[in-house]
């Protein structure tokens, strides 16, 4: 296993990533700075929290189909995880999560207000790391952003009458989740120069492996008994919020299941029942069958770097989709 939670990276390849995460590390951590010191401190608290990375990480290993050392590849990483940073502010507020990358949520520290803003700071400084790289850069940006708030309104507004709830959820993480793991794949090969077909692929890539890498959080959600995907386990029951597990269980004409997708149906505010809900639901075969869909989505993200030549790079991309399945057995 590599340093970046990706087995079997090729030892060279390995040497240059952890050269380059160096790299965004130090610029992720100046160009987040402040003047104002509660704003400094407010903006470093997720980022000080840690996390996979998966996004910068992603930028620089698509940039190995270009030229990886050409100016700009390091800021569109830093750019990507600030802009990833600013949503989870924001969707802390949005879902009143009392802990982030296991420590407590800004929103519960400073309150609503100073979190929105503080989301809306790092926006602002995403924004001026990648207004250097061009219009183009720019404006992939602002789709991506675009496709982040649909994403949050249409969870927020939740499917329409005679929609698939799961069809409908698939789109929010494909908006929400795989949108931006997208753009920084995309990112990757724009700003190194890689080959136009080449940066395609791996942006479809980028959607699929996002939106695996979200239900696999649902997953372990459900099925980890500690904070491994760094929430509470059970948060997403005490919000209501829907769940690819908890979805497949409401969709279930079992009459045994009545009782539990009543209590899914509304959040769950008494702490025993959490309890109770979670001990049900892992030992309800929609587990076992949310695994096999997210395995579904991992195997298609797989098959689209189909076209991208046999290099370290691809076979890091190839070992990342099954970093997600194992992150989920």
């Amino acid at each position: 296993m590599s340093s970046f939670g990706i087995p079997n990276v090729a030892p060279e390849l390995e040497t240059t990533l952890i050269r380059q995460m160096a790299e965004v590390e130090s610029l992720l951590l100046s160009h987040t700075r402040s003047e104002y010191p509660f704003v400094d401190e407010t903006a470093h608290h997720l980022v000080a929290a840690g996390g996979k990375r998966l996004r910068p990480l992603l930028t620089l290993l698509t940039a190995q189909f270009g030229d990886s050392t050409r100016q700009g590849v390091i800021a569109a990483a830093v750019a990507c995880e600030i802009t990833h940073l600013a949503t989870l502010y924001h969707d802390d507020v949005m879902d009143q999560a009392p802990l982030r990358r296991g420590v407590e949520s800004a929103n519960m520290r400073w309150g609503n207000t100073i979190a929105i803003l503080t989301g809306d700071f790092l926006f602002a400084k995403s924004s001026d790391l990648l207004a250097d790289l061009g219009p183009e850069a720019v404006r992939l940006q602002a789709r991506t952003f675009e496709r982040l708030v649909i994403g949050q309104i249409m969870e927020t507004q939740g499917p329409n009458p005679g929609q698939d709830p799961l069809e409908h959820y698939l789109k929010v993480v494909a908006d929400k989740t795989g949108s931006l793991i997208a753009a920084s794949a995309r990112y990757g090969g724009m700003i190194s120069g890689a080959p136009v077909e080449i940066t395609e692929t791996v942006t479809k890539f980028g959607e699929k492996i996002g939106v695996a890498f979200q239900l696999a959080d649902d997953v372990i959600d459900i099925a980890s008994e500690s904070n491994q995907s760094g929430k509470t386990p059970g948060t997403d029951l005490r919000e209501g919020v829907p769940t690819l597990v908890t979805l497949n269980v409401m969709k279930s004409t079992d009459s045994s299941d009545r009782e539990l997708q009543q209590l899914l149906s509304a959040p769950i505010e008494d702490e025993d029942t959490v309890q109770q809900v979670l001990s049900s639901l892992r030992n309800h075969k929609a587990l076992g069958e949310s695994r096999e869909q997210l395995f579904q989505i991992a195997k298609e993200a797989r098959t689209a770097l189909g076209p991208l030549p046999v290099c370290d790079a691809t076979g890091a991309l190839m070992s990342l989709c099954d970093a997600v399945i194992d992150r989920s057995a």
